[in-house]
């Protein structure tokens, strides 16, 4: 089903649900009907349905934007303990983890989506020696998901948009783009958001709202707050997503808190992501 240009959706693992009933009751309640829904990580986000859940999802009610994939062992206690387990940066595990994203490639394509989501892990700088590896192994992702027809997304956040935009000008895999997260760039305290949407406009596939408030503690993760109540202008952020010509779905990310407090920040953040796009 075709998804309207910038229609409001939400991430399934936001909504800390187990099945997929209990995801369509909050969509329901929340009066929206798109979803970037979690491929299943059990470290984090698992189905009750286990097999099952790509032709539940399907027969569900909603309209699924992408699927997001997580890696077990990501440790996001601080920005150092997820820069060496997050992704495909430890060299140690970047064998099982390639053999992790083959099943979510699968996974994706039994939702019948073409989309994949994920951390690719902190990107290297250009003089650092495990650069090379590291771009291998995402040349790598790109020839396992083109096999599959598939689109992968890196979420924004580790490294500068600059760093992250030459990273995908070296690889030149047409099928590589990003998932833009304007509060991962305050997070990670790795500049701009505004200026990283003019520099990674052309690659932006998908997008997770979010706000957050930047940390003042170097090496501290910033602060994520509900949306409008932190450093992202979420009128100004709708607007820059119009000027670079983005279309695709607003799926609001909420990742502190209970169930019953993340599910009345979302609702909140529908209202604001409302107010904003009708200005």
């Amino acid at each position: 089903m075709a998804i309207d240009p910038l229609a409001i959706g939400v991430c399934s693992w936001s909504l800390q649900v187990t099945s997929v009933p209990e995801l369509q009751k909050f969509m329901d309640s929340l009066d929206i009907n798109v979803v970037q829904i979690a491929c299943g990580d059990p470290h984090h986000a698992s189905w009750s349905e286990g097999d099952a859940m790509p032709e539940a999802a399907k027969q569900a009610g909603f309209t699924m934007s992408g699927a997001m994939l997580g890696f077990p062992g990501e440790d996001y206690t601080t920005p150092k303990t997820i820069e060496k387990t997050g992704g495909f940066g430890n060299p140690a595990t970047r064998a099982e983890r390639l053999e992790r994203f083959r099943w979510g490639l699968e996974r994706t394509r039994a939702l019948g989506l073409t989309d994949i989501m994920l951390h690719a892990g902190f990107m290297p700088a250009l003089d650092s020696p495990d650069r090379k590896p590291f771009l291998d192994t995402l040349a790598k992702v790109s020839q396992l998901a083109q096999d599959k027809g598939i689109t992968v997304a890196f979420e924004t956040g580790q490294e500068s948009a600059q760093l992250l935009r030459r990273t995908l000008d070296d690889l030149k895999c047409p099928n590589l783009k990003v998932n833009f997260d304007p509060a991962n760039m305050i997070l990670y305290d790795t500049g701009d958001p505004f200026l990283a949407l003019e520099i990674l406009g052309p690659d932006i596939r998908s997008v997770h709202v979010k706000d957050a408030i930047r940390t003042t503690v170097p090496g501290e993760w910033g602060d994520e707050v509900p949306l409008g109540s932190g450093h992202v202008d979420m009128r100004m952020f709708i607007k820059a997503l119009k000027k670079i010509g983005y279309t695709g779905p607003l799926c609001i990310e909420r990742e502190v808190g209970n169930q019953k407090e993340r599910f009345a920040d979302i609702a909140h953040g529908i209202w604001v992501l409302r107010e904003c796009l009708a200005a």
